[in-house]
């Protein structure tokens, strides 16, 4: 676990910060800033679009009694496009975005639920016990 909290927190930035610095060689300040107000203006309105279309299909679903285990993890995979896409970066953009899109969202869903499936055949949910 520490490892991966070491690569999120330290390698990924220097490797958004390095495509950002040699973006900015080969196209300029100006675009390579545009661009990012351009991803973070867009994300914001597509996570915003999506989290609503998806909260529209919770309260359906909820009306007429089922669980909705489907779009409960689109929601979360929503909120997390939402979350890399606030944050400056090519790199943090491109998977956000993909977080967006229905069909690669569907990839990122499929991989979440093997995660869950694994850890509670393990007998490993996740959750501590407080005693």
């Amino acid at each position: 676990m520490f490892g991966k909290l070491l690569f999120l927190f330290i390698l990924v930035p220097f490797i958004e910060i390095s495509l950002l610095i040699k973006l900015g060689s080969v196209i300029g300040f100006w675009p390579t800033l545009l661009i990012q107000v351009v991803t973070g203006i867009l994300g914001a309105s597509l996570a915003r679009l999506q989290g609503l279309l998806v909260w529209g299909k919770i309260q359906a679903e909820l009306q007429v009694g089922r669980v909705p285990a489907e779009d409960m993890l689109n929601g979360v995979l929503i909120f997390a496009a939402g979350i890399v896409l606030m944050t400056p970066g090519l790199l943090t953009d491109l998977v956000g975005f993909a977080l967006l899109l229905p069909p690669t969202r569907n990839i990122f869903k499929r991989w979440l639920r093997r995660q869950f499936d694994s850890r509670i055949n393990r007998g490993n949910g996740g959750f501590i016990r407080p005693f």
